[in-house]
């Protein structure tokens, strides 16, 4: 019991705790007594915990390497690291970026846009080659992006971004998280969707029930983000790829088995309340084919296909 006690990670006293069953006006007074008890830890002349370095910051994925090496006991998994993030950001009330943490981040950005960074030269994202400008994971360095555009549309890609140079043919700004979206590229898509209100975003994705959670993550939020995820939600419409285009343009070579993976999201977004119902309805299509078939798939038209194929979309407001 002693060697408990020692090792307890309560420092106001170092007995065993137990809990009580109090009523309400004791348990105000104890969350009182306990946050005092932490300010004076705070402005001691040696405090019992370290100072908090809020001006640093790092990414979740740092922050679970320094926590493993610290706390080891209490840290184990970056889930675990992840969901005490998010039960943070519930308590106090604050983004995650208030707290220190930096998004990492695989997106870019390509098209009709012109940006600068403060102090920086003027970006033109249409000349910077085939992987586009890389967006940073900083967030008040994108918050602090001046941002010009004759695009008449945003585009949302799933992965490819400037190889066919659609912005040439479609006045159009093309935004790509790469895969899953990240916080950064959905907080700048956000801050276009601010910035540009005219502009309708539509999004181009793989049909399969991942490629439909990426757009869905885009447009609704993430379920990881918390009270967060209203910040980077922005209203994607759904420009392919659908059934419709699977049964009129990709051959049946084209297509392949759905994975296991694919059922597992293809039932979480049947469950989802608020998902629409022309979505879930290409999620059913989904799994009674159990096909899935890739953007790419329409490169068995020809190369130049993909730009025809949303320029027939677009002027035919063909869109979820």
């Amino acid at each position: 019991m002693g060697e408990f006690c020692r090792s307890t990670i309560f420092f106001s006293d170092q007995h065993l705790c137990y809990a009580d069953i109090l009523p309400p006006s004791q348990v105000r007074a104890r969350i009182e007594v306990a946050v005092l008890n932490f300010l004076k830890a705070l402005s001691s002349n040696s405090p019992s915990i370290s100072d908090l370095a809020l001006e640093k910051r790092v990414t979740q994925r740092e922050l679970y390497y320094k926590l493993l090496c610290d706390s080891p006991d209490y840290f184990t998994s970056q889930l675990q690291v992840n969901r005490t993030i998010q039960d943070l950001v519930a308590l106090l009330r604050c983004s995650r970026y208030s707290l220190g943490i930096m998004a990492s981040s695989r997106g870019a950005i390509a098209g009709r846009l012109l940006l600068q960074e403060p102090d920086k030269e003027v970006v033109d994202c249409s000349t910077c080659g085939s992987s586009g400008y890389a967006i940073s994971g900083d967030l008040e360095l994108l918050e602090k992006l001046t941002m010009e555009t004759d695009a008449r549309y945003i585009i949302m890609v799933e992965k490819r971004l400037a190889e066919d140079r659609v912005f040439n043919r479609i006045p159009c700004i093309l935004i790509t998280a790469k895969g899953f979206p990240d916080i950064a590229t959905r907080f700048l898509l956000h801050r276009m969707c601010q910035m540009f209100p005219n502009l309708p975003v539509l999004g181009l994705v793989d049909w399969n029930p991942a490629g439909l959670a990426i757009l869905c993550t885009f447009k609704f939020g993430s379920i990881g983000m918390g009270l967060e995820a209203y910040r980077y939600a922005c209203n994607v419409k759904w420009l392919g790829l659908r059934k419709d285009d699977i049964n009129q343009l990709i051959p049946e070579e084209c297509l392949v088995p759905l994975k296991p993976r694919d059922l597992q999201i293809a039932k979480s977004l049947m469950s989802s309340e608020i998902l629409q119902d022309s979505y879930k309805e290409e999620v059913a299509a989904m799994v009674q084919s159990g096909r899935r078939a890739e953007i790419e798939a329409l490169y068995c038209h020809g190369y130049d296909y993909l730009v025809k194929f949303l320029a027939t979309k677009i002027v035919q407001a063909n869109y979820l």
